[in-house]
């Protein structure tokens, strides 16, 4: 399950063929901020762009840069490296006195806007991202591809984990595994390999109501996450109540973020969630993170795609520009379109 790329298509088969990240602006990526900045504050906070760089690398040289420890700088997603990012980062700067833009001289990176705040900025601090994707090489007829573009607009997508949570050919799985069997890992490689197990089975579940048709319906025992929230309310008896707030996305179907304490869905909900992960290597994940003390949590199966829209800038070239909620995969659009190769992956 951890190859994505065999994860069921809830709209049918694929219509198209293309490459994306021929060159890195092939594939854009702008936060949303969550929030608007004071203006003042000993927080640097920094609006970057970054062209081929990892959020690491640049946080760990926007705090040589600053000359600070690495933990005094703050962003609040990880963002591709292959691709044109956009994104903030905050810098800890005590004396309020900024340093020499000048002096931060990294190829690829370039502040765009800076702004005082009056704290670190923490990790999940975004309303969103907006991405701007080209596909080139495009093959497929171009009304089956716009049809597929509008049913995404209008239903939304499975909302699945991409493969970036799965390491290098799926082997954060193998991992976790050999983790949760005793071998020794860093403090930060293990919460990334419990990620990782989370996600694998979420997927698993998810795959399993997209195989059914119930991933943007519902089933008995649901349980019901808000949309932009992570809040959760039900099992609660369906009705037109219900039946208006999923249609109009303010609600959305939940799978398992596996954990400790009870399944919170019940009935055919549960019964699906849990066959779904009823195999031998689903069992040890859930032993695993059962084992390492993370609670049951819950994630929405269904996503929102705001402000779709597409172009043809020629016959073979079709760009893409939409909005997702963070934590989010803009691959799991591209999943519903076809084979859309990577060619940064070779």
């Amino acid at each position: 399950m951890t190859d994505t790329s065999i994860l069921p298509c809830a709209f049918g088969d694929a219509v198209l063929t293309a490459q994306i990240r021929t060159v890195p602006e092939d594939f854009f990526v702008g936060e949303i901020p969550a929030f608007a900045p004071t203006g003042e504050g000993e927080h640097l906070l920094l609006t970057v762009e970054k062209r081929g760089l990892n959020t690491a690398f640049v946080a760990k040289e926007l705090a040589r840069w600053a000359k600070i420890p690495e933990m005094g700088v703050g962003y609040a997603g990880l963002k591709d490296r292959h691709a044109v990012t956009r994104q903030w980062f905050s810098v800890h700067l005590p004396k309020k006195v900024a340093p020499d833009f000048a002096a931060l001289q990294v190829e690829g990176l370039k502040v765009v806007e800076s702004t005082w705040h009056n704290r670190k900025l923490p990790r999940g601090a975004l309303a969103g991202n907006r991405f701007v994707l080209a596909l080139r090489n495009v093959e497929g007829e171009r009304g089956a591809i716009d049809a597929r573009l509008a049913q995404i607009g209008a239903r939304g997508l499975p909302n699945w984990f991409g493969e970036q949570r799965f390491g290098r050919d799926g082997g954060n799985i193998g991992k976790a595994l050999a983790m949760f069997d005793g071998r020794r890992v860093k403090r930060e490689e293990r919460s990334m390999l419990l990620s990782s197990a989370r996600s694998e089975l979420f997927n698993r579940v998810l795959a399993a109501r997209v195989a059914n048709g119930t991933w943007d319906k519902p089933l008995d025992g649901e349980v019901w996450m808000l949309d932009g929230s992570r809040s959760v309310f039900g099992p609660e008896p369906w009705g037109d109540a219900l039946a208006r707030r999923l249609a109009e996305f303010d609600i959305h179907p939940s799978g398992p973020l596996w954990g400790t304490g009870e399944l919170r869905s019940a009935g055919e909900c549960a019964q699906v969630e849990l066959a779904a992960i009823a195999d031998d290597v689903s069992l040890r994940l859930r032993t695993g993170l059962e084992a390492a003390e993370l609670k049951q949590e819950r994630r929405a199966l269904r996503l929102k795609v705001a402000g779709l829209e597409w172009e043809w800038p020629d016959a073979a070239t079709l760009q893409l520009s939409f909005a997702l909620p963070p934590g989010s995969y803009a691959t799991a659009l591209l999943h519903e379109l076809g084979d859309c190769r990577d060619v940064t992956r070779g």
